[in-house]
């Protein structure tokens, strides 16, 4: 044991609130680990949902964007797409699950807007640009669940770490110490006593002799 650590009652006070924390920081963390994991397996799951429908939302859409090219032609669809703004305006809120924040990202209008002439279209570009819209949807609720996935898949990590320092090395430490100092204090009680058991035999032998 080091000797900067002195043998004391103080010390091993100190020491034994310090291991009522870190046993208590340790369950806590363990919780919030749980709580976390629990969290981040609903997300995967939420995420592999969303994965299976892509295959069919594009196909379906790229499927109405080829319809549309047949029916008004190619070069026409893309002088079309210049008249549709782009979609920049996503609101993206935050909450705190465990003090980790989980983007939600607000869901997009789908709903078709008079943003290119009616004269001349039909409603296949009409399903074409619905399906697109689809599309937008799903890539925006894909990458909020993938944003939480990875921000809990690190909060975990760090959570686990500090477990693991608390479990095994912080709170064993604290254990020996006070293992130790109990060990010293009790050897120093038993000198103590020795050592005055020792003088009253002496005290009584000297008031035993004779003047």
């Amino acid at each position: 044991m080091s000797m900067k650590i002195a043998p004391t009652k103080g010390t091993m006070a100190k020491y034994s609130t310090s291991l009522k924390l870190a046993v208590k920081g340790h369950d806590l963390l363990e919780q919030k680990r749980t709580i976390l994991l629990m969290e981040m397996m609903g997300r995967i799951r939420e995420a592999k949902r969303i994965q299976r429908s892509m295959e069919e939302i594009f196909s379906d859409a790229y499927f109405s964007l080829q319809m549309a090219g047949i029916s008004h032609g190619i070069e026409n669809i893309e002088e079309i797409t210049y008249s549709i703004p782009e979609v920049d305006d996503f609101t993206i809120r935050l909450h705190s699950v465990m003090g980790v924040e989980i983007p939600t990202v607000d869901p997009i209008e789908q709903q078709p807007e008079p943003c290119y002439s009616f004269l001349g279209t039909s409603g296949v570009l009409d399903d074409a640009y619905l399906q697109a819209k689809k599309v937008l949807t799903l890539i925006a609720r894909l990458a909020e669940v993938e944003t939480s996935v990875y921000r809990l898949a690190v909060q975990i990590r760090k959570t686990f770490r500090r477990v693991n320092a608390l479990e095994k090395v912080v709170i064993p430490s604290h254990r020996r110490i006070i293992r130790w100092i109990t060990d010293v204090l009790e050897e120093n009680d038993r000198e103590d006593f020795t050592r005055m058991k020792i003088a009253q035999k002496m005290a009584q032998s000297e008031g035993g002799e004779e003047p």
